[in-house]
């Protein structure tokens, strides 16, 4: 069977491998995903992503970050989903926990977090929420 939301496959492995507190999750490769993954590693959620091709098919292995023992995500969310979609312009991008987490957006000039999406002032479908 076809999986309908792979990003938010990938978040809910995120999710899945800090609870257990492993070191690395696997996730199918796809651009999409790899973009999300750049955007953590920039705002300092993960430690790190690498192609893996070990399988059959092309992963990427996902390092989690620790900070004392706690996972660095504390909640992460998937925002648009298939089934309903959600936009925002630039202005009204939502703002996570005050400001202490990031919104990641999939603009027309790549997937960024709502920070950089706002010092360029573009808007997009916002993906999902971390903090």
């Amino acid at each position: 069977m076809a999986m309908t939301d792979p990003l938010g496959d990938m978040l809910t492995r995120i999710r899945n491998g800090q609870q257990a507190k492993k070191d690395s999750v696997l996730s199918p490769a796809s651009k999409l995903r790899a973009r999300v993954l750049e955007v953590l590693q920039r705002e300092g959620y993960i430690r790190g992503f690498s192609e893996d091709a070990t399988g059959q098919h092309p992963a990427l292995r996902i390092e989690l970050k620790y900070f004392e023992g706690e996972p660095a995500i504390k909640h992460v969310a998937r925002v648009s989903k298939p089934g309903r979609r959600v936009y925002s312009a630039s202005k009204e991008l939502p703002v996570v926990r005050n400001g202490l987490g990031i919104t990641i957006v999939s603009t027309p000039r790549g997937v960024l977090s709502d920070a950089e999406a706002r010092a360029q002032n573009v808007g997009g479908e916002v993906l999902a929420e971390v903090f």
